[in-house]
C-alpha cells in the first residue's frame, strides 16, 4: 500500500516536472533558446494564486486565471528583456541574463510576499482517499495532476497541429527564414512561446502549491529538476519530456520510500547522468541532421 502511494504521488509530482519542461521545448523549438529562470515562473504561479485567492479574497477562479495571465504576461518580459537583445545579436548571454532576472524576481517576491511559507488550501487535498477503510496515503489532487498534464500536453500538441497559430510556431520551429518569407511575424511568435512556456510553468504552480507550502524559493530546485526532465526526455520532444517527468518523478517517490529522503536527489540525478551517457540525446530525442 505504501508503494501504491508513493507511485500515484511520484505520477503528480512527475507530472508537475513534465509541464515546467514543457515550457522548455517550447522555447527551444520556435527560438532555441530557454528560460532558465523557469522554476521562478512556477513559483509566481502559486505566489500569485495565493495572494489573489488568500489574501485579496477574489475566488478560487478569478485569482487562478488572474495568476496564469501575469504569468504569460512575466513571459513576455523575459523574452523581451533577457533573451531578444542576446539571441538577435548571436550572443549566448541570454543564458545567464534569464538566471539573474529570475533571482531578481525570487528576490522581489520574497522582499513583498514575505520569508514565511503559507498554505494555499484546496478541496482536494484536505482528506486522503479512503477506500472501503484502506487509506491511500493520496490526496485526490494527486490523482487530478497527472490528467491536467496530459490534457495540456494533448491541447498543446492539438493546438501545433490544428491551429494557424500553432502551425505558424511549427513553421517558425522548422525554418525560420522560410517563416519570415511566408510572412509569419518572428518575433511575435517566440513572444508567444515565452509567453505560453511561463503559463504552463504557472499551472504547474498552481497545481502543486496545495501540497506544498508557497514561498519565495520554492521554485529553485523544482526548476533545476524540470530542466533535468527536459533533458532526460529529450527537449526537441514534446511527449518525450512528458513521459521523462513521469519517469522522474516516479523514481524520486521510490528512491524516498524504499532508501529514505536523504538519497533522493543523489540516485534520481546519478540516473539521469547515466541515462544521458548511454543516450546523449535523452530517452525520446533524437539527433538533428544538418545539410551540409
Amino acid at each position: 500500500m505504501q508503494l501504491l502511494a508513493a507511485l500515484i504521488s511520484g505520477l503528480g509530482l512527475g507530472s508537475m516536472y513534465a509541464l515546467t519542461a514543457l515550457g522548455f521545448h517550447v522555447t527551444h523549438a520556435v527560438s532555441g533558446t530557454v528560460n532558465f529562470a523557469q522554476g521562478s515562473s512556477m513559483m509566481l504561479g502559486a505566489v500569485l494564486c495565493f495572494t489573489f485567492a488568500q489574501t485579496l479574497g477574489w475566488g478560487t477562479l478569478p485569482a487562478v486565471v488572474l495568476a496564469l495571465a501575469c504569468c504569460a504576461l512575466y513571459g513576455l518580459l523575459v523574452e523581451f528583456f533577457a533573451v531578444r537583445p542576446f539571441a538577435s545579436r548571436g550572443s549566448n548571454a541570454w543564458l545567464m541574463s534569464t538566471v539573474a532576472l529570475g533571482i531578481v524576481l525570487d528576490n522581489v517576491v520574497m522582499h513583498t510576499f514575505g520569508k514565511e511559507p503559507r498554505s494555499l488550501p484546496s478541496p482536494l487535498a484536505v482528506a486522503p482517499i479512503d477506500i472501503a477503510g484502506l487509506g491511500l496515503g493520496v490526496y485526490p489532487l494527486q490523482l487530478l495532476i497527472p490528467l491536467v498534464g496530459f490534457a495540456l500536453a494533448a491541447a498543446l500538441h492539438l493546438i501545433g497541429r490544428r491551429t494557424r497559430w500553432g502551425t505558424a510556431l511549427l513553421a517558425v520551429a522548422q525554418n525560420r527564414d522560410a517563416a519570415r518569407l511566408m510572412g509569419i511575424p518572428i518575433k511575435r511568435a517566440v513572444a508567444a512561446a515565452f509567453a505560453l512556456s511561463t503559463l504552463l510553468a504557472g499551472v504547474a504552480g498552481i497545481l502543486i502549491a496545495p501540497l506544498f507550502n508557497v514561498n519565495a524559493d520554492m521554485g529553485t530546485l523544482f526548476g533545476l529538476k524540470a530542466y533535468a526532465v527536459a533533458i532526460l526526455g529529450g527537449i526537441s520532444s514534446a511527449w518525450g519530456v512528458m513521459f521523462a517527468g513521469l519517469i522522474f518523478g516516479v523514481a524520486e517517490a521510490v528512491v524516498t520510500v524504499t532508501l529514505g529522503s536523504g538519497y533522493t536527489q543523489i540516485i534520481t540525478f546519478l540516473l539521469v547522468i547515466v541515462v544521458l551517457a548511454v543516450r546523449p540525446n535523452g530517452l525520446f530525442g533524437r539527433a538533428e541532421v544538418k545539410k551540409v
